[in-house]
């Protein structure tokens, strides 16, 4: 069976890296009347139903970082203005989260938003050099940062982070994790969890699921990947099997319910009747659970 990507891998955008080396990139850009640009504040950004709202770089006058996202497919470049929280509060009425619509954006417009919160995360987030404090201001269009004191250069970060659904033996039950934040919307997802070090991604699957869900696993599986930016994660993808369910249990802390699942419940969950809430389909976990309902249709 052919896998379908999951919903922020789909993209066919080009990042252009080649063109960041020139330091007047960004000046020209936003000169360029075929520019469009996105503002964007924490994961939230403009749109317009299933589509983001891209602007003329002279529409944005909120005080903003500006960084190169790469071209559009009719060769248009694409630029991020990552607005100052007060310009744009989350209550802004037109404005959406990339965790609730990314699944149902376009191919580019996925992955132009799922670029362009991350870099707006990492303009936030990582104003001084970790070395000596001193500022350290943008460079290569956004996609660098050099220290004014002892000159340490630094780029966007991406920390793995390793996500599973673990099925049994026969292949007949699924079996998902409510977290302690969730128990209100009755919501169960796979297991996930960040690489430590020293790990390989092997070893933090089953990590995880024995810390999370009490259970060993045998037989791994990779499905894919895609970024993540809550808040700098590239979440790769598996499916596992257990080597005996009878123990599962959570660890009681951050999981605060296990459960076996068959695959009528998933597909009925899936299509929103129940019996529980599922991940949203701009997540990963969305695809690991759909990819297990799928296999035994």
């Amino acid at each position: 069976m052919r896998l379908q990507p999951p919903a922020l891998a789909r993209s066919a955008f080009d990042t252009s890296p080649d063109e960041r080396a020139d330091d007047d990139l960004l000046f020209r850009l936003r000169a360029d009347p075929t520019t469009r640009v996105l503002r964007v504040h924490g994961d939230r950004a403009p749109a317009d139903g299933a589509r983001l709202v891209w602007e003329a770089p002279d529409a944005v006058t909120d005080p903003a970082e500006w960084g190169f996202l790469g071209r559009a497919r009719d060769g248009s470049a694409r630029l991020v203005a990552a607005v100052e929280p007060a310009a744009s509060p989350d209550a802004e009425a037109g404005w959406v989260s990339l965790r609730m619509v990314g699944g149902d954006l376009s191919d580019e417009d996925a992955g132009a938003f799922v670029t362009a919160v991350a870099l707006a995360r990492w303009f936030a987030d990582f104003r001084f050099c970790p070395r000596c404090g001193s500022p350290a201001p943008l460079r290569a269009a956004g996609w660098s940062r050099l220290c004014s004191g002892c000159g340490r250069q630094q780029f966007p970060r991406t920390d793995p982070a390793v996500i599973v659904a673990v099925r049994d033996g026969r292949n007949e039950g699924l079996l998902l994790g409510q977290n302690a934040a969730w128990a209100a919307q009755n919501r169960f997802s796979t297991f996930a969890g960040f690489v430590e070090a020293g790990e390989s991604l092997e070893t933090a699957v089953r990590r995880e699921v024995s810390e999370e869900a009490g259970v060993a696993v045998g037989e791994l599986s990779y499905r894919g990947s895609q970024a993540w930016p809550y808040p700098r994660s590239l979440m790769l993808g598996f499916h596992a099997v257990a080597e005996d369910a009878a123990p599962a249990r959570p660890d009681g802390e951050e999981i605060t319910e296990v459960r076996w699942f068959t695959r009528a419940e998933i597909a009925s969950s899936l299509a929103g009747a129940g019996p529980v809430a599922l991940p949203g389909s701009a997540s990963i976990a969305h695809r690991l659970i759909t990819d297990w309902c799928e296999e035994g249709a």
